[in-house]
């Protein structure tokens, strides 16, 4: 037989248990609160120019110093190419603007000029292409600062059969469209594809 504060303590021991195992069971059975779909959870990376990388349909003005007929506004070809005076065709590919610029002066310094300086800039962005649930699908000019809600307004707005929550965009870089949260702040970069879908009643 067990002493007296023997079962005391059993009775004690056996009280808790009674009260702290469904708690225990419901904890370990509660479902995860993890979102089912990570790529959709957050916006994508907010588009900056200085990581801006150049493909065809882009406009750019490139600046010879002291060299006005080696100047002008040039249009990034189908093939990734830009046409220059004297230098023929370079390739403006998937280059950011720094690193296009560098080529230029690379190219001129290669038997034209001694030593060149050159500016480059992009005047005007390649165009992105908005798919699906909005009332003038098709494709539209860049502007700078552009967000997703701003393209959807830009394509006459959502289709009354919208999914309004989330937007699924391929960048054009990439060659797969992930989804994302459809947020005030989602950015849009040039070239982007986007795609609103249609929700399900």
């Amino acid at each position: 037989m067990l002493p007296r504060f023997a079962r005391r303590n059993a009775a004690i021991l056996g009280l808790a248990l009674l009260f702290l195992g469904p708690v225990g069971a419901a904890a370990q059975d509660a479902p995860s609160s993890a979102p089912t779909l990570a790529a959709a959870s957050s916006a994508p990376s907010t588009y900056t120019s200085s990581d801006y990388r150049l493909g065809p349909g882009d406009k750019i003005r490139i600046i010879v110093f002291g060299e006005e007929a080696l100047s002008g506004q040039f249009v990034v070809s189908g093939n990734g190419k830009v046409a220059l005076p004297l230098v023929g065709d370079l390739n403006a590919a998937n280059l950011t603007v720094p690193q296009f610029q560098d080529e230029v002066m690379a190219a001129l310094r290669n038997g034209y000029l001694k030593e060149p300086r050159v500016s480059a800039e992009v005047l005007t962005y390649r165009p992105f292409y908005i798919l699906g649930e909005v009332n003038k699908p098709g494709e539209y000019p860049y502007s700078s600062g552009l967000t997703v809600l701003n393209a959807v307004a830009t394509a006459g707005g959502f289709t009354y059969r919208a999914q309004s929550k989330r937007v699924f965009i391929r960048h054009h870089s990439e060659t797969e469209e992930k989804p994302y949260e459809l947020q005030s702040e989602t950015p849009v970069a040039p070239g982007d594809t986007i795609r609103i879908g249609e929700r399900f009643f």
